[in-house]
């Protein structure tokens, strides 16, 4: 199995690094304009959609878990010609929020066990998504 992991520090409260992670209009500046739908209920759907280059783009999964300001973890499935929409070509996305010295660290893991998945480096500050969303969480700005 990958377990690609991206962490970063972000200097706000852990109840506005949590929004940031899961209201809609906050993911979709820090997501490449990602309309992103979803309850937030385990067992409920989620759904991301973007445009780019003029076609549409839709990832989508299922909850499995929210404790709010500490944890999110949901299924994904991220379409492509080859690959069924089926439970093995699904990975699981958790956000993980611990309080550190003030801040927050942020860990987003990926663990995929599709076949071909990839390990990659951990990465951090310099990941222009992990960048984004740690500025926009920092704004405090809607």
């Amino acid at each position: 199995m990958a377990r690609n992991v991206s962490t970063i520090v972000i200097d706000a409260p852990i109840e506005r690094v949590w929004k940031t992670v899961t209201d809609p209009e906050l993911v979709k500046q820090w997501q490449y304009g990602s309309e992103l739908v979803s309850s937030w209920n385990v067992g409920g759907e989620i759904r991301f959609r973007t445009e780019w280059e003029g076609k549409v783009y839709e990832q989508w999964g299922r909850i499995l878990e929210v404790k709010p300001n500490a944890l999110l973890r949901y299924t994904l499935f991220a379409p492509r010609p080859d690959l069924e929409d089926k439970p093995d070509n699904y990975f699981i996305m958790n956000y993980i929020l611990t309080p550190v010295d003030g801040k927050v660290k942020l860990e987003i893991v990926q663990e995929d066990e599709r076949p071909g998945a990839r390990q990659e480096e951990p990465q951090g500050d310099e990941n222009p998504v992990l960048q984004g969303l740690k500025a926009i969480a920092e704004s405090g700005k809607e």
